[in-house]
C-alpha cells in the first residue's frame, strides 16, 4: 500500500518534466488535477495578457489570436498589430521582463535573435507565458495553462485594442505606425 507521500513523489517526477502538469497533493485518491477547468483556465490567460498590454506605454494596437485546446490545457493568443521596429524590440522586451518578474514570474528562458527575439516565463501558479517576435516586428503573446479539468472553452471577452480580425487566418502583418515603438520602421 503507498503512502500519501510516495503518491505526492510519483505525482511530482510525473509533473515537473511537464512544466505545467498542475496537481492537487491534498487529494486521497491521487486524482491530481486542479479544481480549474479549462474555461476557467482561459480566463486567468485572458487577466494575463490584459495585464501586461496595459502595462506597455504608449500603448499597441491588439488583435486575438486563435484560442488552442488540448486533452487538458488551454491556450491564448494576442497579435501585436503595432510595428515594432527593431531599435525598440529591446525596450518592448524589457518593459515586458521588468512586469514579469515584479509579478513573480519565473524568466525560463531569453531568446536573443536580433530579429526574432523571445522571453518565456513561468507564473508561480503553473502558466507558461511567452513573448516572441515575428516578421515586420510583430509581438506575439502567448499564455498556456497547466494541465486542468476538461470543459468548453468560450473566446475571450475583451475587446481588441485595434482591429479584430475575427475569424481571419493567419492574422495580418502589423499595420499600426507607433511614433515610439515604430521609430525607425520603414
Amino acid at each position: 500500500m503507498k503512502s500519501k507521500f510516495w503518491n505526492g513523489i510519483s505525482v511530482l517526477l510525473i509533473c515537473a518534466p511537464l512544466l505545467g502538469c498542475s496537481a492537487d497533493f491534498t487529494s486521497t485518491k491521487g486524482e491530481g488535477r486542479s479544481s480549474m477547468n479549462m474555461q476557467a483556465a482561459a480566463e486567468h490567460a485572458d487577466e494575463i495578457l490584459d495585464a501586461v498590454l496595459e502595462e506597455l506605454k504608449p500603448a499597441v494596437g491588439w488583435a486575438h489570436g486563435p484560442t488552442g485546446t488540448g486533452s487538458c490545457d488551454v491556450s491564448r493568443m494576442r497579435a501585436v498589430m503595432t510595428i515594432v521596429s527593431a531599435g525598440r524590440r529591446g525596450n518592448f522586451l524589457g518593459v515586458v521582463e521588468r512586469f514579469w518578474r515584479s509579478n513573480g514570474y519565473r524568466i525560463k528562458a531569453v531568446n536573443k535573435d536580433v530579429d526574432f527575439p523571445a522571453i518565456y516565463a513561468q507564473t508561480d501558479d503553473g502558466f507558461g507565458v511567452s513573448l516572441s517576435f515575428g516578421g515586420k516586428g510583430q509581438a506575439f503573446f502567448e499564455v498556456d495553462s497547466p494541465c486542468v479539468a476538461k470543459s468548453d472553452v468560450a473566446p475571450p471577452t475583451s475587446a481588441p485594442n485595434g482591429p479584430s480580425y475575427e475569424g481571419v487566418h493567419p492574422i495580418p502583418r502589423p499595420n499600426i505606425r507607433s511614433p515610439f515603438w515604430s521609430a525607425g520602421a520603414p
